[in-house]
């Protein structure tokens, strides 16, 4: 039987956080890190896979639609997918605060998987954009929650560090979505034309219900690995469980200390308050709290304009160049190079995040966009410039969300970290989504270089928003959320 907060000893939790910040790495297991992992790459892969694809879908369940104006039809199911984003961490997210991050891991990825499911057997547009609603819905709540449970279980140093470690499989999601979209949505064609050994015809129009089909089997993959992940151990020591988060904690500390020692202990240890009694009681707390409400104004501000550049992109790009003259295949070919920027941006920030603090990332990633933006916009007939380009843009673009991802769960105290954290991503994507649903149809008619630099232009003003911001690098959770 546990132990209710009331009679919880402030001490003994208190030793217990601090052991997760001496850890010399995090303590998970090889198969909890690949749980989490498959959970990152599902997620980027349901946010590119409508990329390439899109042109596809839209000349099959589309009325009216054609290659030429497919831009003009994205924006309503990329927007209902970050709608579903919203309404996803606006559920799950207090729901994890009440009842744990483990089980709601799972409820979102079931949610997810449906609406993948619900994706591919979609016979016309309306069906489709509800769809992109119910997987936007799962896939929204799973990224609040990733990112609490890895902050969470992570050491203080090395915080960025592992969610930019997760953020490799991410990119991994990211480009298999673009890549199954180009190979199997596209036509055949001459490299750099298109892909030499793409399956698109007119014997095989289907290929655009296997790219959700796929992500459909991914979230089932994922859910089996789930079951085994261990619960947030503090989570379990703000509820008063503190022999089960005791029994965690020292099953983390075994794996994290196999190589090396536990750290020293602070000499001035921050004093970690009293948990709430309620997670009503500590959401009514988040919305009562100026100091609380203006980090939550400040990262949804920035999450919402950079998000806008991203989801333009990520989700649009292909059309928008179609649009601009590229046949689907070249401009397919585009958005598939140019992921290999976001791949390298997974790897390279890895081992630096932790060097400048969070909020300076958007504006450094914001400053690499703009280059890269600027060689798609004037490569003209050079494919070498073109995709140089896209590679920057991407590279840039996706530089800084790690380290937001980091920053976004370390602003808030644990009692209502996911719930922050999912109402300042669901401010992000709203406005992001919104963004996207009135903009890319519209700057997309405009010359390459005023539609690059205009979309460009969201995440450098993000970048200034997010100056606003806590500075958290390296700090004790309950140190920053105090």
């Amino acid at each position: 039987m546990t132990s209710s907060p009331a009679a919880v000893s402030s001490a003994s939790r208190a030793e217990l956080l601090r052991r997760i910040d001496r850890f010399p790495r995090w303590g998970l297991t090889a198969a909890s890190v690949l749980t989490i992992s498959l959970g990152m790459l599902f997620v980027q892969y349901d946010i590119f896979n409508i990329n390439v694809s899109f042109v596809q879908t839209c000349l099959q369940i589309v009325d009216g639609c054609s290659p030429t104006n497919s831009d003009a039809f994205i924006g309503l199911p990329v927007f209902m997918s970050l709608v579903g984003y919203g309404i996803g961490a606006l559920l799950l997210g207090p729901l994890s605060d009440r009842f744990g991050r483990h089980s709601m891991l799972i409820v979102s990825m079931v949610i997810t998987g449906l609406g993948s499911l619900y994706s591919m057997l979609s016979f016309d547009e309306a069906h489709f954009v509800l769809s992109r609603l119910i997987t936007g819905i799962g896939v929204g709540a799973d990224l609040a929650i990733i990112n609490v449970f890895v902050s969470e279980v992570s050491p203080r140093r090395l915080r960025g560090k592992y969610t930019s470690l997760l953020f490799i499989m991410a990119a991994f999601g990211s480009a298999l979505g673009i890549w199954l979209g180009l190979w199997l949505t596209t036509p055949m064609g001459d490299w750099p034309s298109g892909l030499p050994f793409a399956l698109a015809s007119e014997s095989f129009d289907s290929g655009w219900r296997w790219v959700y089909g796929i992500g459909a089997v991914l979230a089932v993959v994922s859910l089996f690995l789930r079951i085994s992940l261990p619960e947030s151990p503090r989570w379990l020591a703000d509820r008063g469980r503190l022999d089960e988060a005791a029994a965690v904690i020292s099953r983390m500390e075994a794996l994290a200390t196999r190589r090396a020692p536990l750290l020293p202990a602070d000499a001035n240890p921050v004093a970690i308050p009293e948990p709430s009694t309620s997670t009503w009681g500590a959401i009514r707390e988040l919305f009562r709290s100026p100091f609380y409400l203006r980090r939550l104004a400040v990262l949804g501000a920035a999450w919402g304009l950079g998000y806008l550049t991203i989801y333009a992109f990520s989700g649009a790009f292909t059309s928008v160049l179609v649009r601009q003259g590229y046949t689907p295949g070249e401009a397919g070919m585009v958005s598939a190079v140019g992921l290999l920027g976001f791949i390298a941006a997974a790897f390279a920030i890895r081992s630096v995040v932790d060097r400048l603090e969070r909020k300076l990332w958007m504006m450094v990633g914001g400053g690499i966009a703009v280059v890269g933006a600027l060689l798609v916009a004037f490569g003209g007939e050079s494919p070498l410039i073109v995709f140089a380009g896209a590679i920057i843009l991407f590279f840039g673009q996706n530089l800084w969300v790690p380290a937001q991802y980091a920053l976004t769960a370390e602003s808030f105290p644990t009692r209502f970290r996911t719930t922050a954290y999912a109402l300042a991503d669901s401010i992000g994507h709203v406005g992001g989504g919104l963004g996207v649903f009135l903009l890319v149809g519209a700057l997309g008619q405009l010359p390459l270089q005023a539609t690059m630099l205009g979309l460009v232009a969201f995440l450098v003003l993000g970048s200034f928003v997010n100056l606003l911001a806590v500075n958290t690098r390296g700090k004790n959770l309950e140190e920053i959320s105090q």
